[in-house]
């Protein structure tokens, strides 16, 4: 089972003009063949170096052994801040430690179960919105993930007017920001941009703006005694168990940015690609359909058990399109990988998008084999080559509540559906702030008979 060619296939060697111009069209694509292959590669112009690791145990120094010594890059951060201030995403250090502190709490297996009746709510939405007929896929994703989050968030379905807008507004935002650009990518002379001009900024205040409203909103329902008992108001009225401080209302609004992005874009993503898949091989499809068809109406977080191939073929979405692709941290000391010399500053590239294909780990890395995570070889690399979420302290506060959410949606949108591929128009994967379609993702769609 053969995908359609993968983007980051261009010649080894190109001139550092036409990288450059690739590079700004879409970061996936302009990346050599050869990284499919390397261990280690170095990116070196007069600008900046950087070096993408691709081999297990660097991954694995950098992001769990010693990452301190390998903070986020201040460039992603730059380009991010418009929208996400001083999240958790982009802060290192002692901020990080404290809202670390503050946030891991909401997201822990017994929160989670109080959550799971939020996540069938917007499923059971997602499917009755449906109708036959070709869709664009990434359009019904994007909706039923904002759903989700603004459920389990605040307690608002997306139909609420400033839910809807806020979901309106982060789809205009998406489409329009590289998930890094060339100057945060690479660093280089204080001239080069760091995010998109005028508009960008625009959409990213609208939204802040909206978040501040709600958040606001939940602050005042929290000192009358009436807000909900959801993801918001446990992150709200967390104390810091070093301190007792909890967050403030600006570092509120930051915070909820970064959910809203971890918890929405990421996972329409990987949803969209996960159809997509299902219906590249009508009998992976089917798999899913028979396992969803044991599921109750309602289903409870016990029958998540019950899911384990469609949990399969989730997690074998994110090995080929990770939702985030590449992760830049930087060096803070001189260090020596494999025998090259990385001098302080440096930039280090780790590539899920790459670690997750590689040619020397993965058996048939570009075949779509949900059954895969049943082999010796599917094992030991879903333990040293597989970091949708990241890995170490910095994995994703939200992995366990995604590894729940995309299965169910997926179950149960095709326990009600069938999804078919259109032909000609298989989507390009591109790099915005997920890995999305170039032209969208379109399939057709039709009632699935008992």
């Amino acid at each position: 089972m053969t995908l359609p060619p993968k983007p980051g296939s261009r010649p080894d060697r190109v001139s550092l003009a036409g990288y450059l111009r690739r590079f700004r069209a879409d970061i996936l694509s302009a990346q050599p063949a050869r990284l499919y292959r390397a261990k280690m590669a170095e990116f070196r112009t007069p600008f900046f170096r950087s070096y993408l690791v691709n081999q297990p145990d660097l991954v694995r120094l950098v992001l769990q052994e010693r990452p301190g010594d390998f903070p986020k890059s201040d460039r992603v951060q730059a380009g991010l801040a418009p929208l996400l201030g001083e999240s958790v995403f982009v802060t290192n250090g002692a901020t990080w430690e404290r809202q670390r502190r503050l946030i891991d709490p909401a997201f822990d297996g017994g929160r989670l179960r109080d959550t799971f009746p939020a996540m069938v709510d917007a499923a059971s939405a997602a499917v009755a919105r449906l109708r036959p007929g070709l869709r664009e896929i990434e359009a019904v994703t994007s909706h039923a993930a904002a759903d989700v989050i603004f459920r389990t968030l605040f307690s608002l379905p997306i139909e609420d007017g400033v839910a809807r807008t806020v979901f309106d507004a982060f789809r205009a935002y998406q489409r329009g920001q590289p998930l890094l650009n060339l100057g945060a990518f690479v660093g280089g002379p204080g001239w080069m941009p760091r995010f998109h001009g005028r508009r960008t900024r625009a959409t990213a205040r609208e939204i802040r703006t909206l978040i501040e409203a709600l958040t606001r909103k939940r602050a005042a329902e929290i000192a009358r005694g009436t807000a909900p008992d959801d993801l918001a108001t446990k992150i709200m009225t967390a104390r810091d168990p070093e301190t007792g401080d909890g967050f403030d209302a600006s570092e509120m609004v930051d915070q909820v940015a970064i959910f809203f992005l971890a918890g929405h874009e990421t996972s329409a993503s990987a949803l969209a690609w996960a159809l997509y898949l299902l219906a590249l091989f009508p009998d992976v499809q089917d798999r899913v359909a028979a396992e969803a068809a044991g599921l109750p109406d309602r289903p409870t977080m016990g029958d998540m058990g019950r899911l384990t191939f469609t949990r399969d073929v989730f997690r074998e979405t994110l090995r080929l399109y990770p939702p985030v692709p590449m992760m830049v941290r930087e060096a803070k000391r001189p260090e020596r990988f494999r025998d090259r010399r990385i001098a302080r500053g440096s930039q280090i590239v780790i590539s899920p998008w790459h670690l997750h294909r590689h040619e020397r780990l993965w058996e048939r890395p570009d075949a779509f084999d949900p059954d895969r995570f049943a082999t010796p070889n599917g094992r030991a690399c879903l333990r040293e080559a597989f970091i949708p979420f990241s890995a170490g302290p910095r994995v994703c506060t939200g992995a366990g509540f995604a590894m729940i959410e995309g299965p169910l949606l997926l179950a149960m949108l095709v326990r009600g559906y069938r999804f078919a591929r259109v032909a000609g128009c298989d989507p390009v994967p591109v790099a915005h702030l997920t890995v999305r379609a170039k032209q969208g993702i379109w399939l057709e769609i039709s009632p699935r008979r008992s």
